[in-house]
């Protein structure tokens, strides 16, 4: 039986953009987090980027090919490469915790996108972890939340389970696309919002943000950067105790905000 020594953590994280690779302060935050953490035996990671219902999930087999989902950067971004190992065995097992009657697809060329391997690629350097990813089915809190207990299991199993997503994500209404951008007000409300909702683990007010959130349309226009959130709180051991927030700050002017739970 594991103990709460060898489980696993669940985590949300921001997830940049592919300057985030150069980024020397970020990274290095990221990377210190990763070598905090028990080495797991594979990543399960529900990024921003992949918003498909059914549940899906991506090619599982040795050396995934990556999703190169983004535009105008320096070309040797395009030409980056992540080949994890087999990711199979995770990927028939999250398949067989879904509800029956639930159909889950599978796709057999679908590779990792910018919100898996731009961080895993600073945590997990080497590429010698199995990594499975799975698209973000719904936008509706409360039914990612009920996911992410699916999928809290996998925790005992030595499965890191990710969130990644950008707790601020207003690109239409940034005007400094620099990595040191001030961070606008709408930015900053949101956070501070954020922040103390996630220090009281007020998982309610969390998921009513569309209402109760300062800075709400402009910090998230669209809101499938957020709603990882809700996968990292349904996987944690009690969704309503408030969790680690490992990171925070601004990057070009949106939060980096991360958060680790038990």
């Amino acid at each position: 039986m594991s103990t709460q020594s060898d489980r696993m953590p669940a985590l949300y994280i921001g997830h940049g953009a592919p300057p985030l690779l150069d980024d020397p302060v970020w990274s290095g935050q990221l990377a210190a987090w990763a070598k905090d953490l028990p080495r797991p035996k594979a990543v399960l990671i529900v990024s921003a980027h992949w918003e498909s219902a059914p549940v899906s999930l991506s090619a599982s087999g040795p050396g995934v090919p990556l999703v190169y989902d983004f535009g105008g950067f320096p070309a040797h971004y395009y030409q980056m490469q992540y080949a994890t190992p087999d990711a199979s065995t995770l990927a028939a097992r999250v398949a067989a915790m879904m509800p029956d009657g639930e159909p889950v697809h599978q796709h057999t060329s679908r590779g990792l996108d910018h919100g898996a391997w731009v961080p895993l690629k600073i945590m997990y350097p080497e590429a010698d972890i199995p990594v499975l990813q799975m698209s973000l089915p719904t936008d509706d809190p409360y039914r990612l939340l009920a996911l992410g207990e699916r999928l809290r299991p996998l925790r005992d199993e030595g499965v890191l389970v990710i969130g990644s997503g950008f707790l601020t994500h207003g690109l239409p209404f940034l005007r400094d696309f620099s990595i040191g951008a001030k961070a606008p007000g709408w930015s900053v409300d949101f956070d501070l919002w954020a922040a103390d909702a996630l220090s009281r683990g007020d998982v309610d007010e969390l998921a009513a943000y569309r209402s109760k959130a300062p800075g709400m349309p402009y910090a998230h226009p669209s809101v499938e950067h957020y709603t990882p959130l809700f996968i990292t709180l349904g996987a944690a051991l009690k969704a309503d105790e408030p969790g680690d927030q490992r990171i925070d700050g601004f990057w070009m002017g949106l939060s980096k905000r991360s958060l680790q739970v038990a």
